[in-house]
């Protein structure tokens, strides 16, 4: 294996020769469907929006944007894109879940099954996130780069 490790490899299967796995998640040991399955691309996509949204809507409360000045809107992005860290990273790290994962069902559970995901695995995936690509590579189990990486996934709650 590369020195990357699985977190930026091809699938198993693809590599030794295999099956594929038959649903996302299989291969980890989770189920087809329903609660505890892989989640996702929509119910994913939507919640990081949602969290988006609502970030921008607390900015909004503090810091008024002005859409035909760009200088503005800069700032008040920059300020939004805190604000995001702000209400996703303690809540992964404590909850499983951003607000927006709520709304949609979802939550990160981590692979070797304890409760919390932790800051470290939270602030890493928020950071990759944040850059879009990492979050939207994913495997055959739905696992991004970011994923990958801390040891989590993303599971559907109901």
């Amino acid at each position: 294996m590369k020195w990357t490790g699985e977190w930026l490899s091809a699938p198993a299967a693809g590599r030794m020769g295999g099956e594929p796995p038959r649903w996302p998640g299989e291969r980890l040991g989770l189920p087809e469907d329903g609660v505890g399955a892989a989640a996702g691309g929509g119910r994913r996509l939507l919640g990081f929006l949602l969290d988006l949204v609502a970030a921008s809507l607390v900015t909004a409360l503090f810091f008024r944007p002005q859409l035909a000045d760009p200088a503005v809107m800069q700032q008040f992005n920059l300020w939004a894109v805190a604000v995001w860290a702000l209400l996703t990273v303690p809540a992964a790290a404590l909850f499983g879940f951003t607000p927006g994962m709520a709304a949609t069902g979802i939550r990160v559970a981590r692979l070797d099954g304890a409760a919390y995901v932790g800051a470290w695995r939270a602030v890493v995936r928020a950071a990759l996130t944040a850059l879009i690509v990492p979050a939207a590579v994913r495997n055959a189990d739905a696992r991004g780069w970011h994923d990958r990486l801390t040891g989590t996934v993303v599971i559907r709650m109901r």
